[in-house]
């Protein structure tokens, strides 16, 4: 390995020819950038330069990367913006962020558009020191910042409200960043126990008879939420609040009764709940306690003809003092590129068919 190479070792993307990505405009500027530390450039830069790779293609720049020297060409707006995501990844390394994965670079992408969309004709060069979007800490993964608006906005309203709803399509963090600010809350001392459900509806298939004791016959149903819980804790200190109740993990029809106090409770996959069981849930809230009821209402699993509690609860409660309302779009996805593309095009599919109930007799042409 070279030092040129910033211990990355030999590079297949080094040479790309001009114009890799999308095609640069002929007025096209040059934006030369310098890191302090080759190592956590390497980190920003990521494995075989991919980071780099994914930026050019999606902000339609050229970038060249040498030890800790990055060389940015492309239209004066995009290579500022370019220029600002390097920034941004950077200072997010440099405070102990670790690798980096696309989906944190796809979100320095997005803030970065939201901040030149807000400040078109500001210096924000200063700004990208510390990452603007709010965060989650917990001791096991550090600090967890947003990686767009929305998921901005979705940090800042569980932080100012008794009860929240988060609505949109998966991968965008609805569940992962609540069972997150759950997590947190607990470890801070700010609540006494963790309740976590999610109503028992099979998603388009029948599961029928399921063997072994009532918590084995409900883990298949509440398995997302362990595997969010075990990215956040420990799993010896998972563990140890099962057993001692400190962390509860229960289907829904589990809450009917119960006054839930000094707790952070969180409903997932609401869009199954009825309008029943989403009025029993919202008032089983005691003093001290915080909720956060998450779903997508586009993936509606219950029977035809049946409302979705949390469709209704959403309007019903709309302005309500106390009560959050944060909702995702296809374009808020951060799980994985192609799931948000996999998302919009179901989004307009949806779109098209609703057009077309609309207008099922659409006036023929006259005949010539």
């Amino acid at each position: 390995m070279s030092a040129a190479d910033g211990g990355r070792g030999g590079n297949p993307l080094r040479g790309r020819p001009p114009g890799f990505g999308r095609p640069v405009t002929e007025e096209a500027v040059e934006v030369p950038l310098t890191f302090d530390d080759n190592r956590l450039a390497s980190l920003v830069f990521g494995q075989y330069d991919q980071n780099v790779a994914h930026i050019e293609r999606r902000l339609g720049i050229t970038a060249t990367a040498l030890g800790n020297h990055l060389v940015i060409k492309g239209p004066p707006d995009a290579a500022e913006k370019a220029r600002r995501v390097f920034q941004k990844l950077y200072a997010r390394v440099r405070t102990g962020g670790g690798t980096l994965s696309l989906g944190d670079v796809d979100g320095a992408i997005r803030e970065s558009t939201a901040q030149a969309n807000l400040f078109p004709a500001a210096e924000i060069a200063a700004e990208t020191d510390t990452p603007h979007f709010d965060q989650i800490a917990t001791r096991r993964r550090g600090a967890v910042r947003a990686r767009n608006p929305a998921q901005d906005s979705y940090i800042k309203a569980l932080r100012s409200n008794e009860l929240v709803f988060a609505e949109g399509p998966a991968g965008t963090g609805k569940t992962w960043l609540a069972v997150g600010h759950a997590v947190s809350l607990l470890e801070q001392g700010h609540a006494e126990r963790l309740i976590l459900s999610r109503p028992a509806v099979e998603a388009g298939e029948r599961l029928g008879f399921l063997p072994g004791d009532m918590r084995e016959k409900v883990d298949p149903y509440l398995r997302p939420i362990y595997d969010a819980l075990y990215d956040f804790m420990e799993a010896r200190h998972v563990d140890r609040g099962l057993q001692t109740g400190q962390i509860e993990i229960a289907p829904l029809a589990f809450m009917r009764g119960r006054t839930l106090t000094n707790a952070v409770v969180l409903l997932d996959e609401a869009q199954n709940t009825t309008s029943m069981q989403m009025k029993m849930f919202l008032t089983r809230l005691g003093e001290g306690s915080r909720m956060i009821v998450t779903g997508d209402p586009s993936q509606i699993d219950l029977p035809p003809g049946q409302k979705s509690g949390l469709v209704e609860a959403v309007s019903v409660l709309n302005g309500v003092e106390g009560i959050g309302r944060v909702v995702f779009k296809d374009v808020d996805v951060v799980r994985h590129d192609l799931v948000r593309r996999i998302v919009t095009a179901y989004e307009h599919a949806s779109h098209g068919e609703a057009e077309a109930d609309r207008n099922p007799n659409p006036r023929r042409r006259p005949l010539a």
